[in-house]
């Protein structure tokens, strides 16, 4: 048989990332199902002499689809020469009704038996050999994590079988699911491991809030140790040591006060270059973002990837979900806000976790104006904080008042509730190192690929406007609001403007004006709400459409007015 697209079908969380991950490597591909905004991977995996593209098919439950991602999944169906169905070996009745809505499809089919590490450990002896008989396919156990059983798995890919199985109804379907497991699975007793205890505690209304706050303090003072450490111990040292030579050298090779040397190294300050305040393209510029936003995302994406691993973010959208109701979400929106606290791209491409269009909107307009990436916030603190940690407060609690009542209002002025949360809950497992960094890898190459052009292209344009005075003209049309709405000078008209670029970039740019403490806060929580960088704002575009996107635009705006006006007054 000729294999040229695989399908890894399975329920949500049973671990088919894991073996999508071992089976093809790290050169993988992301797309959108044509039609849609559901996402699946695909790479390319060697099974003798041929490449067959291995397909990672959205999580889905059940073939008679009640989501977005199960109709995609479906359909994807038609689509493949043979599935991998990766079953969770530690729940085992539930996951095989998918195996039997499979079987029927007549399609060749090989199932992986994953999470098998953890059978032994919750006292669950399965038998694999009459399992086998009992499905009519190979059934091979495996641990995407560890690699184990992988090699066993794609040898025995040839022998995939699509047995004639014919089930008339959804009670006959459980009662051979009963009778196989009957069969095939044995349970000891065995004692609760710590980490079981600790899944119940997290749970439990009162443990669960204290543990989720302990949790969620414990990640923010790593991710600022890690990123405050990599900036002090490896990134400015390096540029300083390596790259301003190379820089001076330039300078001297282009010539004070021209055209290009302003534009590509800025300004020189006592015969030396600084980095946050020369404004140059190959300076600022390239510093910015590798040398002290690269920082910040590596360290947050290496702590969300841990959480996840773990599998404690499910039980974070549980306990948040009465207080996303109040605010027109379910609990599991809480993903896209977190994902957006390391950028908001990804934020924006988790809105489509949320099935409806009343969410989505929602969730969007309130990542934009109150949940700023950790490119942003690390600009913040490097400059706001330098005047006081109050002044952060400030800044910061502003954008959490914010979050509340824009939700509470959107909450009631548009029609339509929040659906119940349909969540899966993992077990807690201990991370495997090496997929925490390859994630980690994918997540930064990501950012690079998305924030470093867009920041090189920022300074670069903003510098143009400046030597053709346009920035000039641009702050006399705007001096109203800015200095009279709310008290700012009229040269940050371009920060805001290279806000819609870059908004870390945006909030750096506010350093060189000599701002007073609280015109420094009034700009930096403005351009922490006034609009998404041209990134967000392409993928909002794309989730929300185009009529959503300029009400969600319009809201921004009114409300940049308004917070920016009311901070005027009171501090």
């Amino acid at each position: 048989m000729k294999i040229n697209k695989i399908l890894l079908i399975g329920n949500p969380n049973v671990g088919k990332s894991a073996i999508f991950s071992r089976l093809t490597g790290a050169k993988i591909i992301i797309s959108n199902y044509p039609g849609t905004t559901v996402e699946f991977t695909h790479g390319r995996m060697k099974i003798g002499e041929e490449r067959p593209v291995v397909i990672d098919v959205p999580g889905t439950y059940t073939l008679n689809p009640t989501s977005k991602a199960e109709e995609v999944a479906t359909r994807m169906l038609r689509e493949g020469d043979l599935v991998i169905n990766v079953v969770n070996a530690t729940n085992l009745e539930r996951n095989l009704y998918l195996t039997l809505e499979l079987l029927e499809r007549k399609i060749p089919v090989v199932i992986a038996l994953n999470i098998w590490d953890e059978t032994r450990h919750q006292g669950i002896y399965i038998d694999v050999k009459k399992l086998e008989e009992a499905l009519e396919v190979p059934v091979i156990p495996t641990c995407g994590l560890t690699g184990e059983g992988i090699k066993k798995l794609i040898t025995r890919l040839p022998e995939a079988k699509a047995p004639d199985v014919r089930i008339s109804s959804d009670s006959d379907k459980w009662e051979r699911i009963g009778k196989i497991v009957e069969s095939t699975q044995k349970l000891t007793h065995h004692h609760h491991t710590f980490l079981e205890r600790l899944e119940e505690w997290s749970i439990k209304p009162v443990s669960g809030i204290i543990i989720a706050v302990a949790v969620v303090y414990c990640a923010f003072w790593a991710i600022r140790l890690i990123g405050e450490g990599l900036i002090a111990f490896v990134f400015e040292p390096l540029f300083e040591n390596a790259w301003l030579p190379l820089m001076l050298k330039l300078s001297a090779v282009l010539g004070p006060e021209t055209f290009l040397h302003n534009v590509i190294i800025g300004n020189i300050i006592d015969g030396s270059i600084d980095f946050k305040m020369s404004f140059g393209v190959l300076t600022t510029g390239f510093f910015v973002p590798m040398a002290m936003v690269l920082p910040y995302i590596a360290s947050f994406y290496f702590i969300l990837g841990i959480l996840e691993d773990f599998g404690y973010l499910p039980r974070l959208a549980v306990l948040s979900d009465n207080f996303m109701h109040h605010i027109g979400l379910h609990g599991f929106a809480v993903v896209p806000m977190m994902l957006g606290l390391g950028c908001n791209v990804p934020g924006a491409l988790s809105l489509r976790l949320l099935e409806e269009r009343r969410e989505k909107f929602i969730a969007a307009t309130l990542m934009a104006i109150s949940v700023p990436c950790m490119a942003q916030i690390a600009m913040i603190v490097g400059l706001v904080g330098e005047r006081g940690g109050q002044y952060l407060g400030i800044v910061f609690g502003t954008l959490f008042v914010l979050f509340i009542v824009k939700g509470l209002i959107m909450n009631k002025v548009l029609p339509g509730a929040s659906p119940e949360i349909l969540v899966e809950m993992p077990p807690y497992r201990t991370p495997h190192i090496t997929a925490v960094f390859k994630k980690l890898w994918m997540r930064v190459f990501g950012f690079l690929k998305e924030a470093v052009p867009y920041v090189l292209l920022g300074v670069l344009f903003v510098n143009i406007l400046y030597a053709l005075n346009i920035i000039d003209a641009l702050s006399g049309l705007f001096a109203p609001v800015l200095t009279g709405l709310w008290g700012l000078p009229r040269e940050a008209i371009s920060a805001l403007i290279i806000g819609f670029l870059r908004k870390d970039v945006a909030v750096g740019m506010l350093g060189p004006l000599n701002l007073t403490t609280k015109q420094l806060v009034i700009g930096s929580t403005i351009l922490a709400i006034y609009f998404p960088c041209i990134a967000t704002f392409t993928v909002m575009v794309r989730e929300l459409g185009i009529k959503d996107m300029i009400k969600s635009a319009v809201i921004m705006m009114f409300v940049a007015l308004m917070v920016g006006a009311v901070l005027n007054l009171i501090l």
